[in-house]
């Protein structure tokens, strides 16, 4: 096959038919319930379900059947060496079947190594002497240059929680490199700044945002304590909610080997299908390379953080068969790339371009200065799988299907620009209106229906979520509602 084929509409089963967090879901407003239980004492995944029981649980996931917390938590638990290989099989057919042979490439740009959270996995964790630096806006741009002739689909700008982000003009410089990187690129741009407000977020989007990426890691409170000591489990979560009310897409992702319990996976894809992410990412334990005080994870056992990946990524591909699964080349560089593309991956990440003193996360260094990580290091490893790299431009047209199994496009419109004045429609894939409710502005003025076929409404104003910014679509109305990503603030 040449590239993806049409999505179809996927409708998401109700709260009682798909229980989320071991009860019924939550509304998407708040954050998810703490789970009160203890971490487990051994960690990853184990299993009692017998092989011809897993083959049929399998076959489920495949077929596009919801299952619940103790049928996920099954699904990340193969019994064997078969079951696995089951497992990634029908993973590899999950993504043929809604993206063909098509794998995209996210470049890499890590702008500041300087962090003030003291996150015991990671690395440049505060108390680490890992080295520091900031990149200024001509050395990001150089680097954003560099991988846009490399030929990547888009641009992820990732910084530590930085000691600077709460100083005057931070983030308004980070939302001018956005802008900047757009437009010297033309690239798609993911975001990864770790926590911040609602307000930041719309700048990054106003810059021309696509992705808002924050991992929580896990989505069981007492494990969240471990790894990101001292953070607000609930906070990190309303920041994935906010990005999604700004009109960003949002990418979400959980670190395995760190003493997780198969029950804490399945937690964690049941989470993500609650968030509505349009990317969801598992990624191994990898031991930080620079040691200091503070406290540090018991290490796994060997190769026991990256089987629970490999499994993962084949779970979250037959769970959100539509969206965007990350293999990562920063755990075990281009090596790895293979058997994560077998387990169903259809994003490569982490490419970093070198000569130019840019770091990676969990490996520093690995595969940056000898170019393993670059595009043209890819690409062969893509055609041996029999896959095909995908353009910018291809990213962008179907980008946006990805999130339609996982959450519902929104479209406003009202008299006046308003973001509280509006009519709410959710579609479907195809364009059909499931839902529409108004609301009043505050002034007491009558918003004005966008009605179901999308003709909207003489004199409407509406929002569309698109690569460079948010357009405004005047009293021409809303023919290109279905095509919206978001809208509102």
């Amino acid at each position: 096959m040449s590239g993806p084929r049409p999505a179809r509409a996927v409708c998401s089963p109700s709260s009682e038919e798909m229980p989320l967090w071991g009860r019924t879901a939550p509304a998407a407003s708040h954050a998810p319930p703490h789970i009160v239980r203890p971490v487990a004492a051994e960690p990853g995944p184990a299993s009692s379900v017998s092989p011809h029981g897993y083959r049929g649980l399998v076959k489920k996931a495949l077929s596009r059947a919801p299952l619940d917390l103790e049928e996920t938590a099954r699904l990340v638990s193969p019994p064997g060496e078969d079951e696995r290989e089951t497992l990634f099989g029908a993973a590899r057919e999950a993504r043929e079947r809604a993206w063909g042979d098509m794998v995209f490439s996210y470049g890499f740009l890590y702008l500041s190594t300087y962090c003030r959270n003291d996150c015991p996995f990671c690395s440049w964790r505060r108390t680490t002497d890992s080295p520091r630096y900031r990149k200024s806006a001509g050395e990001v741009l150089e680097a954003a240059s560099e991988l846009a002739m490399d030929g990547v689909s888009l641009l992820d700008l990732t910084t530590g929680e930085d000691p600077e982000t709460d100083s005057p003009g931070y983030i308004a410089r980070l939302a001018r490199l956005v802008k900047d990187a757009r437009e010297e690129t033309g690239l798609p741009i993911m975001i990864s700044p770790g926590l911040v407000s609602g307000r930041a977020l719309r700048s990054f989007r106003d810059a021309g945002t696509l992705f808002y990426a924050c991992y929580q890691e896990t989505h069981t409170p007492p494990l969240f304590a471990r790894l990101r000591a001292g953070q607000d489990f609930e906070a990190r979560w309303r920041a994935k909610l906010a990005a999604k009310r700004a009109g960003l897409l949002v990418e979400e992702g959980v670190l395995c080997g760190v003493g997780e319990t198969a029950e804490d996976l399945a937690r964690s894809i049941m989470a993500m299908r609650e968030l509505g992410c349009a990317q969801v990412r598992a990624m191994a334990f990898v031991p930080p390379l620079h040691e200091g005080p503070g406290p540090f994870l018991d290490d796994p056992a060997p190769g026991r953080a990256r089987d629970t990946e490999l499994v993962m990524i084949a779970a979250l591909r037959l769970s959100f068969p539509e969206a965007l699964v990350p293999a990562s080349l920063d755990v075990e560089g281009i090596r790895g790339l293979a058997p994560r593309l077998d387990s169903g991956a259809n994003v490569v990440t982490s490419l970093v371009p070198a000569g130019m003193g840019l770091a990676g996360v969990a490996q520093g260094d690995l595969d940056i200065q000898n170019r393993a990580r670059s595009l043209s290091a890819v690409l062969p490893v893509l055609a041996s799988r029999g896959l095909t790299h995908g353009t910018p431009a291809a990213f962008l047209e179907n980008a946006g299907r990805s999130l339609t199994s996982s959450r519902v496009l929104t479209t406003w419109a009202g008299s006046d620009r308003s973001p509280d004045h509006r009519w709410q429609n959710i579609v479907s894939d195809g364009g059909t209106t499931v839902r529409q409710e108004g609301r009043r502005h505050e002034t007491g003025d009558s918003g004005r229906r966008a009605p179901g076929d999308g003709s909207g409404a003489p004199g409407a104003y509406g929002w569309m979520g698109v690569p460079g910014g948010w357009r405004e679509t005047g009293p021409a109305g809303l023919g290109a509602c279905r095509s919206f990503r978001t809208g509102g603030d």
